[in-house]
C-alpha cells in the first residue's frame, strides 16, 4: 500500500490525480462536456472515435463522479505499486479497448456510456492477479470479489443500491468488459516479460 507521504515522488499517483482532476473538470463543464465526450454510438460510427476514449472521464452527475473518484483513489492505494506507470497504461489501454469492442460490437442497442468504472474493473482484475503472481494471497480474494461481482452482475444486473448511488442506470457489460480487458493486459504483460527474459 502507498503512503500519503509516497504520493509527490509516484508517477502512478501524479496519473491518479491528473485522472481525478479530468473528473472534477468535466464535472464543473456539467451537460456540454459530457455530451461531446461520452460515448455515443451514432457519433462513434460516424468517426468521432475519441469518444471510446474520453467517456470514462465524464460522469452523469457529481453523485457519480464522487463514487467513481473514491474508487479510483481506493484503488491507487490499494494496487498503485503493483505496476509502473507505462505498465498501468497498457493495461489501461486493454481494458478500454475491450470496452470499446463490446460496445461496438456486441451491444448495438447501447446508445450512450459514461464512467471510469468499467476501467477500474479492468485495473482491479489486473492488480489483483499481479498481487496474487507475487504470492500475496490477498490478490486471490480481491480477484474472486471483481469476477464474482461480474457474475452476479451479469445474471441478476447491478449490485442493489448502485444504481441509486450513481444517480442513473448501470452499464454491468462495461464492468464486464472491463475486467475481461485488464485479465488480457496483465497476462500479456507476463508473456513481454518472459519474452525479454529468454
Amino acid at each position: 500500500m502507498i503512503k500519503l507521504a509516497d504520493i509527490a515522488r509516484q508517477p502512478v499517483a501524479i496519473a491518479t490525480l491528473i485522472i481525478a482532476g479530468f473528473g472534477l473538470l468535466f464535472m464543473a463543464i456539467g451537460d456540454p462536456a459530457r455530451e461531446l465526450l461520452q460515448y455515443d454510438r451514432e457519433a462513434v460510427l460516424a468517426g468521432e472515435i475519441w469518444r471510446l476514449l474520453t467517456a470514462h472521464l465524464v460522469h452523469l452527475g457529481a453523485s457519480h463522479t464522487a463514487l467513481n473518484l473514491v474508487a479510483l483513489i481506493l484503488v491507487f492505494w490499494l494496487l498503485g505499486r503493483e505496476f509502473t506507470l507505462g505498465q498501468w497504461a497498457w493495461v489501461s489501454g486493454f481494458a478500454v479497448a475491450m470496452i470499446a469492442l463490446g460496445f461496438v460490437w456486441l451491444r448495438p442497442e447501447l446508445q450512450w456510456y459514461v464512467g471510469l468504472s468499467g476501467v477500474m474493473h479492468g485495473w482491479l482484475a489486473a492488480g489483483a492477479t499481479q498481487r496474487l503472481r507475487r504470492g500475496n494471497k490477498d490478490g486471490l480474494i480481491l480477484l474472486g470479489a471483481v469476477l464474482l461481482k461480474g457474475f452476479y452482475e451479469q445474471l441478476a444486473g447491478p449490485l442493489p443500491g448502485s444504481e441509486l448511488a450513481s444517480g442513473g442506470a448501470v452499464v454491468v457489460d462495461a464492468h464486464w468488459f472491463g475486467t475481461v480487458g485488464g485479465l488480457i493486459g496483465v497476462w500479456s504483460l507476463g508473456l513481454r516479460n518472459r519474452s525479454t527474459a529468454v
